[in-house]
């Protein structure tokens, strides 16, 4: 029930592969002599005083997204990459391929409420999946609502659509352009309309219904801001009863004294209790309250009220409530606790912490279950709720689970599977007999035996055990001249496992190998793991990568000129930091929609609430270690840069695209005092935003251009 959202490491959907006669053949090196003439940012004599300590910040106006200077300088950008890129014979065949990989079916894990089902699904190169609803998964499915009817580009994106407890309707949140604000719309689902009630300017929300469908409860903010550049504070939540204007909805449950808690409110499925979860920014650590809503008025009394350790609602059975928590358990365990009975900070252990981090927990057909990660990979079990182990799901392969549905009185779940190499099938798990099988899987021409994923381990700098994977096609032979694409994240807790991109699929089939490394700051072996890549231990995470590049070369499975390092978001981070410590590393490097200015970004949009992660350079204690390591702030005049290619959205509202701006301008100027030095360039999406509802045109497009540009970076 986390509220406030954190970093998101978006790499691509699920699809296949599937030959196309424009694509290009090799990765083999082709030169590229390069003159580079940047677009010319102002800079300015802005300075800033931290501590006693005086630090320029020469492109402060490029903050301001809609100053004429910034779309200018914008437009010119934009202009200056794609000359680069399209220079790349191969562009089209690229684009070509990437389009036939992802013209596949897509569907997600259905999830049943009130014996009806709702899924969505992709035909291939619909820009929107598609939400269908059916009363048995046997029979013909029909829509319920199409987003590719609601801009002829792609561009509103529909996401957590609810069923209300009687099936009659369901509310659903749409968003415009990638932008984190939504808005909510209910639609009956028997007519496929809506039927008109709306809540606009709603952010890091969850919809829950009341249980007797005359309302729903969501989450937002008293101000709104288009920019993204204003600091949003005083999270609440608020309740919405059917027929009203949103300007009646009630406040639920706020605290105006603490401005930076965020706050999301669920309601058990047998409709007794409503539960608030309380978050500190994205921190894992929350407080839970209740209320009884049989009561004539709701008061909120905590059952955890310390901010001890996470709590995670999983569901209700009578009076007790199941919970996943890592209080006394750094990889979890779970607990049961007795609503209408229990003191605060009470709690039974029901499944004790193992050897593995407990990635996710349900309650599906009377039972709990329970997906761990054993080293990066998804392993599946299931216990009674008592808590004895029973059983354990057997997937079909090295790979990870990425949704997973079910009722606790209902025997069947749906869960999702994927790998490096396989796209994502849905598969049924029937709980009361434990029989699995497959509910739909893509049909496409791609061949994974033709593929291989090795999993290694490598010791880090300070001798820590990091995993990786590399995948590669059978017939590349790896040395010191194979393309490498290294890819990692480590941040917030959020583990990177073995999942499948059609990008990284064209890479592979090219000749490439795709690494991906398993770095502290994740969350793949529970809370000391991701602690150790934290404020003051951050570098840890960067010594990691950067560890798992020099363990590559070591093994001669490639060479810095062949290695190129992407990541997005807290991803983008990484690459800038690494970028920027280590430039004889790597031949290409590609940071997206990152948080590139360390000392400022908390005074943007949500940027506060990473602070937890990151540190805050406003405290004199974390300001050394921010500077340190900052990328904005470690670009230096003289130094030689690889091939790099920075990606943003003009409408990202998380991570504000003033991060970027301003890491381009200043490597451009840093790297325009070297002499025949590779290109800096920054391709800018202006219909997009941080990731998330990206239309597949677009996606298509940005990977066409980011694969175009290795081709060319690492072969020059």
């Amino acid at each position: 029930m986390k509220t406030i959202a954190c970093l998101l490491p978006v790499l691509a959907p699920a699809c296949a592969f599937r030959a196309h006669s424009d694509a290009p053949r090799s990765l083999e090196p082709r030169t590229h002599a390069v003159a580079m003439s940047y677009p010319e940012a102002a800079r300015g004599d802005v300075v800033d005083d931290y501590h006693g300590t005086r630090i320029a910040d020469p492109y402060r106006a490029l903050e301001d997204p809609d100053a004429p200077e910034t779309r200018s300088w914008i437009e010119a950008q934009n202009a200056l990459t794609r000359a680069y890129i399209d220079a790349v014979p191969e562009r089209a065949g690229l684009e070509a391929r990437l389009s036939a990989v992802w013209n596949y079916e897509r569907c997600s894990v259905p999830r049943k409420r009130a014996g009806r089902y709702v899924f969505t699904k992709n035909d291939g190169l619909q820009n929107q999946g598609v939400i269908y609803t059916t009363g048995s998964l046997d029979a013909p499915a029909r829509v319920l609502l199409d987003p590719n009817m609601l801009r002829a580009d792609g561009t509103i994106a529909v996401n957590d659509l609810r069923v209300s407890p009687d099936g009659k309707l369901a509310a659903y949140q749409r968003s415009e352009s990638g932008s984190d604000w939504t808005t909510i719309r209910v639609r009956d689902i028997q007519t496929a309309r809506d039927i008109g009630d709306e809540v606009a300017w709603v952010k890091f929300s969850s919809i829950s219904w009341a249980s007797d469908s005359r309302g729903f409860y969501y989450s937002t903010y008293p101000d709104h801001d288009t920019t993204g550049t204003v600091a949003l504070k005083n999270h609440r939540l608020m309740f919405h009863a059917l027929g009203s204007a949103a300007a009646e909805d009630t406040v639920v449950y706020a605290r105006p004294d603490q401005p930076e808690w965020g706050f999301g409110g669920r309601v058990s499925d047998d409709g007794e209790v409503l539960l608030v979860s309380q978050s500190q920014g994205t921190e894992e650590k929350s407080r839970l309250f209740v209320a009884d809503l049989r009561a004539q008025s709701l008061e909120f009394r905590p059952l955890f009220d310390r901010f001890d350790a996470e709590y995670e609602y999983l569901g209700k059975r009578g009076a007790y409530l199941y919970l996943r928590t890592d209080l006394d358990a750094p990889r979890s365990r779970i607990v049961r606790v007795d609503w209408t009975q229990a003191t605060p900070n009470t709690c039974a252990t029901v499944v004790p912490e193992s050897s593995e981090a407990i990635a996710s927990a349900h309650l599906a057909g009377g039972k709990i279950v329970i997906v761990y990660v054993k080293d990066a990979v998804h392993v599946v079990r299931v216990h009674a709720l008592e808590g004895a182990l029973e059983s354990e799901v057997p997937l079909p392969g090295l790979g990870s689970v990425g949704e997973f549905h079910g009722e606790l009185d209902d025997d069947e779940a749906f869960f999702s599977f994927s790998s490096f190499t396989t796209p994502s099938q849905v598969w049924r798990y029937d709980v009361a007999t434990r029989a699995c099988k497959v509910w739909r899987a893509p049909r496409t021409a791609f061949d994974s035996n033709e593929f291989t994923t090795e999993q290694l381990f490598f010791d880090s700098r300070d001798g820590t055990r990091v995993p990786l994977f590399v995948s590669r096609k059978k017939s590349t032979a790896l040395s010191a001249a194979t393309p490498t694409l290294l890819y990692g994240y480590g941040g917030f807790n959020i583990s990177i496992l073995p999942s499948f991109s059609p990008a990284m699929l064209v890479w592979m089939e090219l000749g490439g190998a795709y690494v991906s490394v398993n770095l502290r700051g994740g969350g793949e072996y529970g809370r000391e793991w991701h602690e150790a890549g934290t404020q003051a231990r951050k570098q840890n995470v960067f010594d990691d990568f950067i560890g798992a590049a020099e363990f590559l070369i070591r093994k001669g499975w490639t060479s810095p000129a062949k290695l190129a390092i992407h990541g997005r978001s807290n991803g983008g981070l990484l690459v800038g930091a690494c970028l920027t410590q280590r430039p004889d590393l790597f031949g290409a490097c590609v940071p997206g929609v990152g948080v590139l200015d360390m000392l400022r970004y908390h005074r943007f949009t949500i940027g506060w609430a990473w602070k937890s992660d990151y540190g805050c350079a406003d405290e004199a204690a974390e300001f050394p270690y921010l500077i340190a390591y900052s990328p904005l702030h470690n670009v230096k005049p003289g130094v030689r840069y690889p091939a790099t290619l920075i990606t943003t959205g003009a409408h990202d509202d998380r991570v504000v695209p003033a991060h970027s701006f301003k890491f381009a301008a200043e490597l451009q100027h840093a790297q325009a005092t070297v002499p025949d030095a590779p290109p800096i360039l920054i391709r800018i999406e202006t219909r997009g935003g941080h990731g998330a509802g990206k239309p597949t045109a677009l996606q298509i497009e940005e990977f066409a251009d980011v694969l175009a540009f290795l081709r060319r970076a690492l072969g020059a």
